[in-house]
């Protein structure tokens, strides 16, 4: 797929300039008009199950796919007292899972007491790793810091090879990916009864939907167990949404009338009805509210009236806002779903 443009010292497209590619007419409806349809128009939320933190676009990558233009030059970091914000406002909820995601999530300050303080409120967490992470020597004791407090690994890999691996997240990177995994599998990371979830998320290298999520997920199981001996607990299936850098290699390919079209013809209701922003609020490294990492990065925030920042932070009026949507949104409802726990249907 190549470098991304920022990566080539060309400015990546601003949010509103994203927005405005994003809303130019190009032979497909509004998603609105889909999700009307659909009988979803106004798309609410259903209640909060999943807290998700983006702590930041610091990263030891730079990934051709991002959709967060996360690399090591990004400052963008969630301070210790937004990180607060956040626990207190937690603290006032039930909700069961916290989902901690970046950039590169560990490398923020931080990131070891969030998943401290979450822990001791009793929820469920999980650490959106790139695994390599686990890999540089102030990290040393990262994969056995995640064991001891039963954090759920969720790791991008994006496929079984190296070479489709490489072309996406940079030479040897799958390498390194294989020799992390080992270092999780050793301390029983995947491995049945140890309680220690390790999940692999998968997203085509290319701009084209990713296959049926249990077929994907075999073929990886098998081919990662045989020739590296590796095991894993489940895999996700994602979508490449048309954002970041994603979207420019779109238009720099000349794919993205194509690629657009193609999710807007698989178009499903039923994953629309699914889509995780109905059930996840998601927290910004600065502390604005969003429907979703998405929106996020989009600079979309909770609109309509409901709390836009977490000191404001407000479970009721949360709990059923209407969500924010543009056409990105089709890369969610297309085919079997996509969310941040891959397929959001099974037809």
């Amino acid at each position: 797929m190549g470098q991304s443009l920022k990566a080539q010292g060309r400015p990546l497209a601003s949010a509103a300039e994203q927005l405005r590619i994003l809303s130019a007419p190009n032979g497909f409806p509004p998603f609105e008009q889909k999700l009307a349809e659909a009988n979803l128009l106004p798309l609410r939320a259903t209640g909060i199950t999943v807290f998700q933190i983006n702590v930041g676009k610091l990263c030891n990558q730079v990934c051709a796919h991002c959709h967060v233009d996360a690399g090591p030059d990004r400052k963008e970091i969630m301070t210790r007292e937004t990180a607060e914000l956040c626990i207190r406002a937690l603290a006032q909820t039930e909700i069961p899972v916290v989902d901690i995601t970046g950039g590169a999530p560990e490398l923020n300050p931080n990131f070891r007491w969030l998943v401290e303080q979450a822990r001791a409120l009793g929820r469920h967490v999980m650490d959106r790793c790139n695994l390599t992470v686990l890999l540089l020597p102030p990290q040393a004791d990262l994969a056995e810091f995640l064991a001891r407090h039963q954090v759920e690994v969720i790791a991008s890999l994006p496929y079984f090879r190296a070479a489709q691996t490489d072309a996406q997240r940079g030479l040897g990177v799958f390498d390194k990916s294989i020799e992390a995994l080992r270092r999780l599998n050793a301390l029983g990371y995947g491995r049945e009864g140890s309680g220690l979830l390790l999940n692999l998320v998968y997203n085509p290298v290319g701009a084209f939907l990713p296959p049926k999520q249990d077929a994907i997920e075999k073929q990886f199981k098998r081919e990662l167990e045989r020739q590296f001996g590796v095991v894993f607990n489940r895999l996700y299936a994602i979508t490449n949404m048309p954002i970041s850098r994603f979207l420019e290699f779109l238009l720099a390919s000349g794919n993205y009338e194509g690629y657009m079209q193609r999710l807007a013809n698989a178009f499903n209701p039923a994953a629309a009805a699914g889509v995780m922003c109905r059930y996840t609020l998601s927290v910004g490294w600065d502390g604005t509210l969003y429907d979703c990492d998405f929106n996020q990065m989009l600079e979309l925030p909770i609109g309509n009236g409901a709390p836009q920042h977490i000191r404001d932070f407000d479970a009721a009026k949360l709990h059923t806002r209407r969500i924010v949507t543009a056409n990105h949104c089709y890369g969610c409802t297309a085919g079997a779903g996509s969310s941040c726990a891959g397929a959001t249907t099974h037809s």
